[in-house]
């Protein structure tokens, strides 16, 4: 593979190539948004909503930064591997009425990774004064909201989209320095096809990476 020099980053020694693979979309993906609040310092009471791909990542990453952790989904369904596995602080189920109640004005940003149309409104009753949303999940059709939902409080929506080379490379040694690692699938290429039929439903934790170097090519 032939590729520019300004879009090759280099993957330090302690991290394993498989491990880095996730980090150059999801991760980085997370990570650029999240690093614009480190001014604000540690101590920070962030959302997650969805435990996907991004979202795992964006767990894992907001802990090291020494952030509150709530993962925010629509079921019961991932409470213990949010808690157990990935280490987040609290888990919220947005169906819960009573639960939704009691955690509002509660956190300072909430990163959204769902890549679906869901309501807004919902979420940013969740927030804190001056608290932001921020928009990683591409949704399919237009999402709508109250305008009122977004003026009391003062509150904030806004989008990132991927991230710059510089915070690639960042993430790489930020991975590595803090012994941080995401769950994947390690497989190789004749199991490709088999891999899509399960991405398409939904049956992956939470990211494959294919195996080039160790599959049958011929």
């Amino acid at each position: 593979m032939v590729v520019h020099h300004k879009f090759v980053v280099s993957i330090p020694e302690k991290l394993q190539p498989e491990q880095a693979a996730p980090l150059l979309c999801a991760g980085v993906t997370a990570y650029s948004p999240l690093r614009q609040l480190r001014g604000a310092g540690e101590g920070l009471r962030g959302g997650i909503l969805g435990l996907g791909g991004v979202g795992h990542v964006g767990v894992k990453i907001a802990k090291a930064m020494g952030h509150h952790v709530t993962v925010i989904s629509s079921s019961d369904r991932k409470r213990r591997e949010a808690l157990d596995a990935l280490g987040a602080d609290a888990f919220l189920v947005s169906s819960d009425d009573e639960k939704m109640a009691e955690a509002a004005e509660s956190l300072d940003y909430i990163l959204d990774t769902v890549p679906a149309v869901h309501s807004l409104e919902l979420y940013l009753s969740l927030l804190k004064v001056d608290g932001k949303l921020i928009l990683v999940g591409v949704a399919p059709k237009p999402l709508q909201l109250e305008t009122t939902a977004v003026i009391l409080g003062r509150k904030s929506i806004t989008g990132s989209l991927i991230g710059s080379v510089e915070e690639t490379e960042e993430l790489l040694e930020f991975w590595g320095e803090k012994g941080l690692t995401s769950m994947i699938e390690v497989v190789k290429m004749e199991y490709v096809n088999k891999a899509m039929e399960r991405i398409e439903g939904n049956d992956v934790r939470y990211r494959f990476v294919l195996d080039v170097a160790g599959s049958n090519l011929h």
